[in-house]
């Protein structure tokens, strides 16, 4: 019997081998942290148990791309095969898609205040000029068509009552710092943390760099101390072998935020743990059993103090430990900010539309 054979449409099936394969390669050096070597064994792993490559294109051939497309590089002085900085920006560009593509469409995020006055992109709307406007805000268009009117052309003159003044919408700015714990419980009991919270920071950096590049975004991580990282580093965060120092995390946030001179600044925080850690001159005070009072109050104090400063801490805890709840509730309760008790899978989604949310207040 003739007729027609219809099949599920898919969109891979026009997609070259190699940039399938980038996909899954992308993917692995996220969780491999960077490691060049680790993730082409994976790959070749996963080749001999999922067929990705056949005949006409290898494995052999696909490490080839990459090398003549600028995304591995030969290092002249180790003689080791490294990646570059297309890949770095191809992994953040990956997490941007892979996150921001599962959040529903929203007017949300457009980055615009509701106040009307001097600021980047043109508003249709025109008024009288009044004293104290700016020569650039004048639609010299609009002001000669009233000139028109109002004189004629026979004996056209320009007066102040003739002046248009067309609006310009003011967009806020934001300094945001993302803290990443990497105390040893994010890859404890068999979970893996570390990389949701990678792939979250990378996207979030993307999609600042690209959509609101005059925000900025700083990334701290913390353990037993805090440094910051830049974005570049982010494929390569690993954890380490250190208790949970939130309060030096939060001290370096704030001191970041003073340097920067946006009127809007907030903190996101993500962790898995409870504060554990303190740097007292040149030793550390550590306490992994249980909230330990000292470290919690000079968690609080530091809340109250960005509280002070105008500053929202939101918390992001991939935990689910009822006493470790009552902590962060505590914390912001004293800071007046927001606190998501985020599984992995979703913590992107939280983040992304706190973060697009708060695009949307008025500076003043």
């Amino acid at each position: 019997m003739k007729g027609f054979h219809f099949t599920r449409y898919n969109p891979d099936d026009e997609r070259s081998r190699f940039d399938q394969l980038l996909d899954i390669f992308m993917q692995l050096l996220t969780y491999t942290s960077g490691e060049l070597s680790e993730a082409l064994s994976w790959m070749s792993e996963l080749d001999k148990k999922y067929q990705l490559t056949d005949d006409e294109y290898g494995m052999g051939d696909f490490i080839e791309d990459l090398r003549s497309k600028g995304y591995i590089k030969d290092d002249g002085e180790t003689g080791q095969i490294k990646i570059t900085p297309k890949t770095e920006q191809g992994i953040r560009k990956k997490s941007l898609e892979e996150i921001f593509g599962k959040l529903k469409k929203t007017k949300q995020g457009d980055h615009r205040s509701f106040k009307p006055g001097q600021g980047d992109e043109s508003s249709p709307e025109t008024r009288q000029y009044r004293f104290g406007d700016m020569i650039e805000q004048i639609d010299f268009t609009e002001s000669i068509r009233n000139a028109q009117i109002n004189h004629g052309i026979d004996s056209f003159q320009m007066g102040e009552d003739d002046l248009s003044i067309r609006e310009t919408d003011f967009k806020s700015q934001t300094s945001t710092v993302l803290m990443i714990d990497i105390s040893h419980s994010m890859i404890l009991y068999g979970e893996d943390r570390i990389t949701p919270a990678k792939k979250v920071a990378m996207a979030l950096a993307e999609l600042i760099k690209t959509k609101y590049p005059k925000d900025t975004l700083d990334i701290v991580v913390f353990g037993n101390d805090a440094w910051p990282i830049e974005v570049k580093d982010l494929p390569y965060l690993q954890v380490g072998p250190y208790h949970t120092n939130t309060v030096a995390g939060l001290e370096l946030a704030m001191d970041i935020l003073r340097r920067r001179k946006n009127p809007n600044k907030q903190i996101f925080m993500i962790t898995d743990g409870k504060p554990t850690c303190l740097k007292i001159g040149k030793r550390y005070y550590k306490n992994s059993f249980g909230l330990d009072r000292k470290v919690v109050n000079r968690c609080l104090n530091l809340a109250a103090q960005c509280k002070k400063l105008k500053i929202p801490i939101t918390t992001f805890m991939i935990a689910t430990d009822p006493y470790l709840q009552r902590f962060v509730q505590e914390f912001t309760e004293m800071n007046h900010g927001k606190a998501f008790f985020a599984s992995l899978d979703k913590l992107g989604a939280f983040i992304f539309k706190d973060f697009e949310s708060g695009k949307r207040k008025t500076v003043y």
